[in-house]
């Protein structure tokens, strides 16, 4: 009788780490794998499933978002490039000039509210209102080639979301722990901006 236990639950055991069924999965999802943007090796990448159950105008939506979203990752990488080679010779505020707020995460604390009202309502006027408006100067000639643009500009602004996040994960990390990396500057895979 015991060896008939112990061979049941060797039988059982083993069982447990056997490969399970896989099943035939689709890589179709509602119809959106064919938008522009839908690039192998991933296909249609949705893992939250955002897109479950919605129509063509609620997906317009969410890609006119990803696209402003882009956009603004694109300045925010630029933002934190372009103070470690250069500094604007206005005041952020009064008696605060621009040289002297530090790069990055440190000039949260750094900057006063007077700074960030001015900063919050910029962004909040061109966002709402397109003060900037429309300009023709500096557009290429994209005669056949719009949607090969579009999707470039669809994978710059994923690729700048990811770089900013990583920017400010390094940064913070920095701000933590000074020199963790061994590093003294910021942007350590640019060393020519540094002079070295």
């Amino acid at each position: 009788m015991m060896k008939l236990a112990v061979l049941a639950a060797a039988a059982g055991s083993a069982a447990a780490f056997a490969p399970a069924q896989q099943g035939r999965l689709s890589t179709a999802v509602n119809g959106y794998e064919n938008e522009l943007g839908v690039i192998a090796p991933t296909g249609f990448f949705d893992p939250l499933g955002f897109t479950d159950g919605i129509d063509q105008e609620k997906f317009d939506q969410y890609r006119t978002a990803e696209l402003k979203h882009g956009r603004v990752a694109q300045l925010a990488v630029i933002g934190y490039i372009t103070p470690e080679i250069f500094r604007w010779g206005f005041d952020i505020a009064p008696g605060i000039p621009c040289a002297d707020v530090p790069n990055g995460v440190a000039a949260i604390n750094a900057i006063p509210a007077l700074g960030w009202a001015q900063i919050i309502f910029a962004i909040g006027a061109v966002d709402v209102r397109g003060w900037l408006g429309d300009f023709d100067i500096g557009k290429p000639d994209l005669k056949g080639k719009e949607e090969e643009r579009a999707l470039q500009e669809l994978q710059h602004g994923r690729l700048a979301m990811l770089a900013f996040l990583e920017l400010l994960r390094h940064d913070s990390q920095n701000f933590v722990s000074p020199g963790f990396d061994g590093y003294d500057n910021m942007i350590t895979g640019l060393p020519f901006i540094y002079g070295n």
